[in-house]
């Protein structure tokens, strides 16, 4: 095993018996959270296999750069922990797809982070972010969000190059007008952005792939105008709502009594053109008699 770094001397060396026995196994999943560990213990970056690693709610305050060797890792759980940097081992995980970050100490993310282009979901809320991480303007693959609770005022002008992203959670953080950014950002399913300061919101109407739009605790006055299609929640929302469904369900209603006279309309038609086929064959019939060689 590689030795660690010069924070790594004093590291455990032994796994708990659980986790050891968890591997014995065969599982390619380690799961270490909500044991006191002051740091990560050595032998854990030396698992080259492993694909999820979970060590929520331990304590750390650091990881070893030597994580980078878990070339494997797929998911990675480090929430409620006490770290104050993402080291740049953890940016250079090749195959990560989720990594939960939550309740830490983080003021931003390194440029380092945006290496991480095969990660779908990130999860960091509850931190210190006073600013957008820039980092994650590189990140185009990203699907999932997570930014609720932490000290945003705004966002930048180059968020729509963040295509990718379905969800997005703001809630918990300082905004005082709706972000301008967000009004580009018509491949967004699901925007959060409870508990803010925004007094008033655009016209939200021509987000066409919008599905759940949360706006509660905000001083609005009345609910944000969405396409037909989104779910609100917030005051007012759900009078909104109700009076939406009592006008789509009028406008059903009112299709289906056209299609209904359309087609009495067609069925009183085709009675027409069998009558007049009747008529043709009495006249045709008719004709033939008038030129009967016996008549002759």
């Amino acid at each position: 095993m590689r030795m660690g770094s010069a924070g790594s001397a004093g590291r455990e060396e032994r796994l708990p018996s659980a986790a050891e026995e968890q591997l014995k196994g065969g599982d390619q999943m380690l799961e270490l959270s909500g044991r006191h560990l002051k740091q990560l213990p050595g032998p854990v970056c030396s698992l080259v296999s492993l694909q999820k690693l979970y060590i929520s709610g331990t304590g750390l305050r650091e990881l070893p750069e030597e994580i980078e060797e878990l070339r494997e890792l797929r998911i990675l759980a480090l929430d409620f922990n006490k770290l104050e940097e993402v080291p740049e081992g953890l940016c250079r995980l090749p195959r990560l797809t989720r990594l939960y970050l939550g309740s830490n100490r983080l003021f931003g993310l390194p440029a380092e982070f945006a290496q991480l282009q095969t990660l779908r979901c990130l999860w960091i809320e509850s931190n210190y972010l006073y600013h957008f991480p820039r980092a994650l303007l590189q990140m185009p693959a990203l699907q999932s969000l997570q930014m609720g609770d932490n000290r945003l005022k705004t966002l930048p002008s180059g968020l729509p190059r963040m295509s990718g992203l379905r969800g997005l959670w703001l809630y918990g953080n300082r905004f005082e007008e709706f972000p301008p950014p967000l009004l580009r950002m018509s491949q967004l399913h699901i925007l959060d952005l409870d508990r803010n300061k925004i007094i008033e919101f655009p016209d939200l109407a021509h987000l066409q792939q919008l599905r759940l739009f949360s706006y509660d605790h905000n001083p609005v006055k009345v609910p944000p105008s969405v396409a037909d299609s989104v779910t609100l929640v917030g005051d007012g929302a759900q009078e909104l709502m109700e009076a939406r469904e009592e006008r789509l369900q009028s406008l059903r209603e009112q299709e289906e009594q056209e299609e209904q006279e359309e087609d009495g309309s067609e069925a009183v038609r085709g009675a027409l053109k069998n009558d007049t086929s009747l008529l043709e064959d009495a006249e045709g019939s008719f004709s033939a008699l008038e030129c009967s060689p016996e008549e002759t």
